[in-house]
């Protein structure tokens, strides 16, 4: 998932990126895009990032400097100490009913990790969902109070490379636009082929003269 923010605006997009896309990693060759940290992370730990990034930048022709990386077995317990986070679903989605549903640390990487509505571009909208209600969550007044144990629960499931001085600027980007609204977008269908690899995978292929301009017009 792409975060582009612009702190002046503020505007803070979320674009995700299907993970069977069929890519070119530098130094493997062609595979599926999340693949990328996995070969990286078995050759060299903590390599994955920047074979990640730099498989990104390569294939979608942008410039992206900094990363986030989350280790989710140990998510949940960011949620807990968030006090649990509140996901109002449009519709019913990863066996649970549309409308607000609380849910726990397990319950929420349950969700995450739910394919039961589908294939990855469900899975996508199920992540940008849960994203855009954790920022909120995460920026509300009510859960100030909270802040010193959800950051001590941060700093055991994350790992970034963004730099100190850009933190604050950040963080106001986020807070504004979590009243403005955080926009999110994706690679769909119209823009991929699925098919078959020699091997058997099931994979998708990239439409480049559809994703590039849609990438160039929005970040």
């Amino acid at each position: 998932m792409l975060v582009s923010v612009n702190p002046l605006l503020p505007v803070v997009k979320l674009l995700s990126i299907p993970r069977d896309l069929w890519v070119t990693i530098p130094g493997f060759g062609e595979n599926r895009i999340n693949a990328a940290h996995f070969f990286a992370e078995a050759q060299e730990p903590d390599t994955g990032p920047d074979l990640a990034l730099e498989t990104i930048n390569s294939s979608f022709g942008i410039d992206l400097r900094y990363y986030v990386r989350f280790n989710l077995e140990s998510f949940p317990e960011v949620i807990d100490s968030m006090g649990g986070i509140t996901l109002n679903l449009p519709e019913s989605m990863a066996d649970l009913p549309s409308g607000p549903n609380q849910l726990n640390g397990v319950q929420a990487l349950a969700f995450v990790r739910s394919r039961s509505d589908g294939d990855d571009f469900f899975r996508i909208q199920q992540g940008q969902l849960f994203v855009s209600a954790f920022i909120r969550q995460l920026l509300s007044p009510l859960t100030w109070p909270r802040i010193p144990r959800i950051l001590s629960s941060l700093l055991q499931v994350m790992d970034t490379n963004l730099p100190v001085w850009l933190l604050p600027r950040l963080t106001l980007a986020l807070v504004r636009a979590s009243f403005t609204g955080i926009e999110t977008l994706s690679i769909d269908r119209g823009m991929v082929t699925p098919i078959i690899t020699s091997e058997g995978a099931q994979v998708l292929l990239p439409n480049w003269d559809l994703i590039i301009p849609y990438l160039g017009s929005n970040y």
